[in-house]
């Protein structure tokens, strides 16, 4: 593992913690004193980080040191394909705020039909109702 590795690691997991909190790279830059493109540079692993900094970025995200190199292998390289960067996107944040913005029994129920739609073969497809004429009869 190089030095760039680590930083591509350790940058990869401040991105996902601020994101995890629903912070802008422009929120976290105002906690730690940096402007918002450092905090880019820092989590596209352009930019090293020092012990000083990274143990700011620690105190603003609210977790260990250890967290930024949690899942580097004894060996010391990094897992190819992080799975959870699907974490990561847009899609998917909104997603979890929405359920946890549901009342208890609500989300029982969503979970119960995406886990249906999980056994599924296929993807289910939901079509919209098509209109319907009535026709009134006279009656008499």
């Amino acid at each position: 593992m190089t030095a760039i590795d680590v930083n591509l690691y350790v940058g990869k997991r401040l991105r996902r913690r601020r994101r995890q909190l629903g912070m802008t790279q422009e929120d976290l830059s105002k906690l730690v004193g940096v402007n918002y493109r450092q905090i880019h540079k820092y989590e596209v692993g352009q930019n090293q980080l020092s012990a000083g900094r990274l143990y700011a970025l620690s105190k603003a995200l609210d977790v260990n040191l250890s967290y930024f190199f949690t899942g580097i292998l004894s060996d010391g390289s990094v897992p190819a394909n992080d799975d959870d960067d699907i974490l990561l996107t847009n899609e998917t944040l909104e997603l979890v705020r929405t359920y946890y913005r549901m009342s208890e029994r609500a989300r029982r129920l969503f979970l119960q039909t995406m886990q249906e739609f999980g056994r599924t073969e296929v993807d289910p497809v939901i079509e919209e109702p098509k209109p319907t004429l009535h026709v009134l009869k006279k009656v008499g």
